[in-house]
């Protein structure tokens, strides 16, 4: 049997003609996608685990997680704009390196997507628990978080949660936002971005002026980080790279973009430059502003930025960078949720998973019954498991995701050197392998824990295709 069977581009088109998604999205509403995907967890929560982790050095992380992301997506836009269907890196590791890998692809990209929806609910829960408690009218504490998760009982102790309800329910009003229509949810996303985008500025503005040089000393004090610590410069990049992750989403909306040879570039390169700035002027606010030192005051926050500003002398406007998180979180969900069921979708048109999975809505144009699955999946994860490492997870699959597509576009440089090219990567051969290398670099840094569940995830999904894609494989019955 042949285990590296392709689909080839031009079968890819075709097969992307005969079920259709409709084209609605422009070159604006990619670059809020992208922005509303990356700006979310990242920066809101996880700017207190990189200080513990790196210190005042978590500057230096956000510069390198920033570089491998800048790379990848220069690489995405050359083969998002070559192949404009759903799917990202899945649909891409089809044409160019086989079945085998392209399902292992789409099975990591699982972790990418759907573990992170779940954990930026949580997170988003989180928010909104402090926020309600604040003002006496919180849930029960057993409401408040999962069965896997603790909560702090007010004498002190800890206890195992019951079920975190808020967490579940965002991620139900997102999956429905989702079912009615792609362009509708792309305006509530813009929507949420632009609240995104002030609430980061006026912290840049008000904690810029109280950045101290002394802040910054020691710069490294848990050192450059070795493989599989998870600590240092290179284990907080590793987590700092979750911050990042949602970008390459923007890809999987290709096929429902209008002439997107040349929206597809813009939206990818054009939301990670915004983001990629936003993020290295609050690394440097906030490490300036307050020290970043390990088992310091920041890295034991569960909102560091709202945090800094009450320490600074704005309690209001702490409050309402933190109001900012609970309003702008969702619009993180929707991105991951969304790019989870185009994944899913082109996997199911394929033939790699039930048929079911590809049916689009007559009335909203949408995938709605992967939708309404994947959201309610989200939803049961999101309620009953903590945020805690999932990060971490969810890079393990997005990293081999972006290793694999940097791989292909190369392969794919020297076997169809004739195919147009609406856009290409430059200095492809510089790009590539730093891409691939930065990759791995990141890949080990993020602990041996997380390795190895990476590893299981992976064994599982290849008994699931063996089992049941291989048989059903559109491709194999060619």
């Amino acid at each position: 049997m042949n285990y590296f069977r392709v689909k080839s581009l031009d079968d890819i088109l075709a097969s992307a003609e005969r079920k259709p998604l409709k084209r609605q999205l422009n070159a604006f509403h990619l670059i809020m996608l992208g922005i509303g995907a990356v700006i979310g967890t990242g920066i809101f929560v996880l700017t207190a685990v990189a200080a513990n982790k790196a210190g005042p050095g978590m500057l230096i992380s956000f510069v390198i997680s920033g570089f491998v992301c800048m790379l990848t997506a220069l690489i995405y836009a050359e083969i998002a704009a070559m192949v404009p269907v759903s799917g990202s890196a899945y649909t891409y590791s089809y044409a160019v390196l086989g079945e085998v890998v392209a399902w292992t692809v789409g099975w990591a990209l699982i972790l990418e997507y759907a573990i992170a929806a779940g954990a930026v609910s949580v997170g988003w829960a989180g928010y909104m628990n402090g926020l309600l408690h604040s003002n006496g009218w919180g849930l029960p504490l057993a409401l408040t978080a999962g069965p896997a998760d603790t909560i702090t009982l007010p004498d002190g102790t800890i206890a195992h949660g019951g079920f975190n309800l808020l967490a579940f329910l965002v991620a139900l009003f997102v999956t429905w936002l989702l079912v009615i229509g792609t362009s509708r949810s792309a305006k509530f996303t813009g929507v949420l971005v632009i609240v995104k985008i002030i609430a980061l500025t006026v912290f840049i503005i008000l904690a810029m002026p109280a950045v101290q040089g002394i802040n910054f000393e020691p710069m490294l004090p848990n050192g450059w980080g070795t493989p599989l610590s998870g600590v240092g410069v290179l284990g907080a990049a590793a987590s700092i790279f979750f911050a990042y992750v949602g970008f390459d989403a923007v890809s999987t909306a290709a096929e429902e973009t209008k002439n997107p040879q040349r929206n597809i570039p813009i939206g990818l390169i054009g939301s990670l430059i915004i983001c990629t700035i936003f993020y290295l002027l609050v690394a440097y606010a906030a490490i300036g502003a307050m020290g970043a030192q390990p088992g310091g005051e920041l890295s034991h926050s569960k909102e560091p930025l709202a945090f800094i500003l009450r320490q600074l002398g704005y309690p209001f406007i702490g409050n309402a960078v933190a109001l900012s998180a609970i309003l702008a979180l969702p619009s993180v969900v929707l991105m991951m949720i969304y790019g989870q069921t185009r994944v899913l979708f082109n996997m199911s048109r394929d033939g790699l998973l039930p048929e079911v999975l590809s049916k689009v809505h007559t009335k909203f144009h949408t995938p709605h019954v992967v939708t309404m699955i994947t959201g309610s999946a989200v939803a049961v994860f999101a309620a009953i498991f903590p945020v805690d490492v999932l990060a971490d997870i969810s890079n393990s699959g997005t990293l081999f995701a972006f290793l694999v597509v940097a791989i292909g576009v190369m392969v794919l440089r020297k076997t169809q050197p004739q195919r147009e090219r609406h856009f290409r990567t430059p200095f492809l051969w510089v790009v590539g392998p730093l891409a691939v290398a930065g990759c791995l670099l990141l890949f080990v840094s993020l602990g041996a824990y997380t390795i190895k569940l990476f590893f299981g995830w992976a064994i599982v999904g290849l008994v699931v295709y063996f089992s049941y894609g291989r048989r059903r494989s559109h491709q194999g019955k060619l």
